[in-house]
């Protein structure tokens, strides 16, 4: 009987820990998910795939958390930044190197009133027309950067930009970025990840927890 017990709780711990394990790797930042259907888009096309650029992606982000309260009835964003805004204010908070920052190619900006996941998000928020897609498909962008922002209650704002510029040594972040603040939202090629992935986390340290938990009562046994 103590034997079958023993049994059924070294089950139930090698479930718990292959969840954590499942749930950890899950890197919880759908901008970086759009990134990779966007380079998905392309090279089913057999277009280059674009760098994911995290400073591009930061001044993305930038750019709808200053928009986040102009998403209007039919889903679209009623607000333009200016250029000196990216030079000004974007790039300086997220710490870009002046001297790297190069050219932007192109944006698309969209929203809704709630989260949709990065494939809906594509297909439904951003590219949803011919547009849209030929930005997509330009051959002339080398890099992209993602951010999305939302609130508690909506609406959820996404925003992609391309740039032209030679890969890797545009939009370089100092110190890798490792002093952005970041409160709200996510950029891609980032490590932080979003308030949604922060959650699953907390979830994966609570099994391994309540796993390690198990090991001490088991080796009481």
């Amino acid at each position: 009987m103590v034997k079958k017990l023993r049994y059924f709780e070294w089950l139930v711990l090698y479930h718990l820990l292959l969840v954590a394990v499942v749930a950890s790797k899950n890197h919880g930042n759908p901008a970086s998910d759009l990134v990779d259907i966007i380079n998905t888009n392309r090279t089913a096309q057999k277009l280059s795939k674009l760098n994911d650029s995290p400073g591009l992606g930061c001044m993305a982000l930038q750019y709808v958390e200053s928009c986040k309260e102009n998403c209007t009835s039919n889903n679209t964003v009623d607000c333009k930044p200016s250029e000196d805004d990216f030079t000004e204010i974007f790039a300086p908070n997220c710490g870009v190197e002046l001297p790297t920052f190069g050219t932007i190619s192109g944006h698309i900006v969209g929203c809704q009133s709630k989260y949709q996941e990065p494939s809906l998000a594509f297909s439904h928020v951003l590219v949803k027309d011919k547009k849209s897609l030929s930005l997509v498909k330009n051959k002339s962008h080398t890099e992209v950067g993602v951010g999305m922002v939302g609130a508690h209650k909506g609406p959820f704002l996404w925003c992609v930009l391309f740039s032209s510029g030679q890969t890797n040594t545009t939009f370089v972040l100092e110190n890798h970025g490792i002093g952005i603040k970041q409160k709200l939202g996510c950029y891609s090629g980032s490590s932080i990840p979003c308030n949604e992935g922060q959650k699953k986390s907390a979830v994966s340290v609570y099994i391994l927890f309540l796993g390690f938990l198990f090991i001490f009562h088991l080796l009481q046994l």
